[in-house]
């Protein structure tokens, strides 16, 4: 039996913390789904098809995992691609309420079961909005996200 799981997010842009993510992810699962959430009441900096194009780059050498986008419920992009595992990053115990309450929403919704692993201390302190914040003014953002996305951001804010 293939096991799948998706890992979600909105990743605008990816970080080294969402690689570790996924890279660990991928190495536990048969199958590792990147889904790429398209929402259209956020402005995103990148649109969903630019997002997904770095992701693929940046995942390219992980031989199970696949970038898809979505929009809408999770649940039911699980039910459409035979997932039944979602797999969320947890950076600090902030993040820990929110994401047990979409857990136990997603459970209910979709008996769909959630893994909450913790990011690298190392990338503990790393977010998409601080990344922007930080590529707006003119900060390096080399060494917290890959360099494709680091020159995406350049060109973004040139």
């Amino acid at each position: 039996m293939t096991v799948s799981a998706v890992y979600p997010g909105s990743f605008d842009p990816i970080t080294y913390g969402h690689l570790d993510i996924i890279e660990r992810a991928a190495s536990r699962f048969d199958r590792l789904v990147v889904a790429v959430l398209q929402n259209p009441a956020k402005q995103a900096l990148f649109a969903v098809d630019d997002r997904v194009r770095l992701i693929r780059e940046t995942v390219d050498h992980i031989d199970n995992v696949r970038v898809e986008r979505f929009q809408g419920l999770l649940v039911h992009f699980c039910h459409q691609h035979g997932i039944r595992v979602i797999v969320k990053g947890l950076r600090a115990v902030s993040d820990f309420e929110y994401e047990l309450q979409m857990a136990q929403m997603n459970h209910r919704l979709g008996d769909v079961e959630t893994l909450l692993m913790p990011t690298n201390p190392e990338w503990s302190y790393l977010s998409s909005s601080l990344v922007k914040e930080v590529a707006r003014f003119g900060g390096r953002v080399d060494g917290v996200v890959p360099d494709k996305v680091a020159a995406a951001l350049a060109e973004r804010f040139s």
